[in-house]
């Protein structure tokens, strides 16, 4: 493949096709993104849940946050055997058994005795939640047409954040109704629903055309493009997918040893920034504690349930505008937007933490606690509008086929570690620090995160996932410094298009 490639123009096939997605590929993309909105109620329902649990489970700040945090240890630990076992099983299977996980996870954690055993079956659950983050993205990433990978791939980001809104409604519902000892055992249960619409529904859909391919299947490969995609971009795209694994043929098996050629390790390395830095911001710690940090500024639990209800409608609205915005502008950009959005924000948030009275005449200061609200609301527009969607639709694209899988599983362990050390230490940063403290942190950390999206993160918009490979190949290759500039990449285009 030539460099004239790496940025297709032509509006006929391919990456700028006006050609509209075919129903079957949107039935795939809703079915198996199913998968993202049981992430997202199994990650959200628990910031209710604590309000609940923790005297029936004698819970402390540290087993509130391990509680939490188990889940996305084991989370670390399920994108790792996803990654390894998606190559070889392939993607839709392996949904289909974290679709099983799912189901066992959500009926254990609902019948739990103990803390032991909660915190058990949070592990068993994580394993799906991991499972399914690094499967799914990958999945819609390989069966989308390359005009709309964006807006499909982000469909995973808007499930996660419908699942979240749905956990916060069916919290306070629960508490609503039935406030009582047992209430948190309901909301957890509520899970095993989607996760058996999840299995049924994996049963009827076909593999990705690169993962049949890859396996030799080309004729199974031809059939699912042939329903996937306009009648003039089948040749074109199984040509290209043919071209790329003919490439990798003498390369024998995927393997981690491959991290020693240097653009591989560099463009490893890059994907993991990108996925913890989406992390780093704190996101899960208003995700996951946000009723317990708008109490903690005095909220009574049923305010602050409500409340909880603003983030996740915020969250669901900013994604479909992220998804909307994928559309219009380049990851890169989009990235750089939520990343200096979000630090910002957590300024925000800590400066009013601080400098604005706990109390007043021996009363909680609720203007103080609006603020905080407000303050996590703007950096949800951020995170929710920008910065979420636009990681997991970069994590699907920048990796080789060959090593997708494993790749995507280890930045998304990368991101899970991440995520769990931060969930875990948050009820304690809390008691140590205060919450202008935490916020501050994370702010700190952010600076950093931005400095890394401006100096390391590519720009993959306009390319099939054929030309990403080759174009980041070329940037990351010992003897290229940057990336080639996408004005060239233009000029070159035109020439070989004339």
């Amino acid at each position: 493949m030539t460099k004239e490639q790496y940025l297709t123009l032509s509006k006929a096939s391919g990456p700028n096709s006006s050609t509209p997605a075919e129903p079957f590929v949107k039935v795939i993309a809703l079915v198996a993104t199913l998968g993202g909105l049981l992430f997202g109620y199994d990650t959200g329902v628990i910031s209710g849940a604590l309000l609940f649990m923790g005297d029936e489970l004698h819970l402390t700040p540290f087993t509130t946050g391990l509680v939490t945090s188990s889940l996305l240890f084991g989370a670390a630990f399920g994108a790792l055997l996803a990654g390894h076992f998606a190559s070889a099983a392939g993607r839709r299977k392996i949904i289909m058994v974290l679709a099983v996980i799912f189901a066992v996870g959500a009926l254990g954690t609902s019948l739990a005795p103990d803390v032991h055993w909660m915190v058990f079956f949070r592990l068993v659950l994580g394993v799906a939640v991991g499972g399914a983050a690094a499967t799914v993205p990958v999945y819609i990433a390989e069966i989308a047409p390359a005009n709309k990978r964006g807006q499909l791939v982000t469909l995973q980001e808007l499930m996660i954040v419908s699942g979240q809104m749905l956990a916060y409604i069916s919290n306070a519902s629960f508490n609503a109704i039935w406030s009582g000892a047992d209430t948190w055992r309901w909301m957890l249960v509520v899970a095993t629903v989607p996760a058996v619409l999840l299995w049924f529904g994996m049963m009827f859909m076909p593999d990705t055309p690169r993962w049949y391919a890859m396996k030799g299947r080309l004729a199974e490969a031809r059939r699912v493009l042939e329903r996937t995609r306009a009648k003039d971009d089948v040749e074109w795209e199984l040509t290209e997918i043919e071209e790329t694994l003919q490439e990798q043929e003498n390369q024998g098996k995927p393997r981690l040893a491959e991290l020693k050629k240097p653009w591989l390790f560099k463009l490893f390395l890059i994907g993991i920034g990108v996925a913890v830095i989406q992390q780093l911001t704190g996101v899960n710690t208003i995700m996951y504690y946000a009723p317990t940090v708008l109490t903690s500024v005095g909220m009574s639990n049923s305010a602050a349930l409500f409340a909880t209800i603003a983030n996740g409608v915020i969250s669901v609205l900013m994604t479909f505008f992220g998804i909307w915005l994928l559309g219009k502008i380049g990851r890169r950009t989009m990235t750089m937007i939520g990343q200096f959005g979000c630090t910002a924000c957590l300024f925000f948030i800590g400066a009013i933490s601080w400098l604005m009275p706990e109390t007043i005449n021996g009363q909680p200061d609720m203007l103080r606690s609006y603020m905080v609200l407000l303050g996590m609301l703007m950096f949800l527009c951020f995170q929710q509008g920008a910065l979420s969607p636009v990681t997991w639709l970069l994590l699907s694209e920048i990796f080789p086929t060959r090593l997708r899988g494993i790749f995507m599983g280890g930045a998304v362990f990368a991101m899970w570690i991440a995520n769990f050390l931060i969930s875990l230490m948050f009820p304690m940063m809390l008691a140590s620090v205060g919450l202008a403290g935490a916020f501050f942190i994370f702010g700190a950390i952010g600076i950093g995160g931005a400095f890394f999206v401006f100096k390391c993160v590519p720009e993959t918009r306009n390319r099939s996932l054929e030309q990403i490979e080759h174009y980041l190949r070329d940037w990351l290759s010992p003897d290229r410094d940057t990336p080639p500039r996408p004005a060239a990449l233009k000029q070159k285009a035109e020439q070989h298009g004339s």
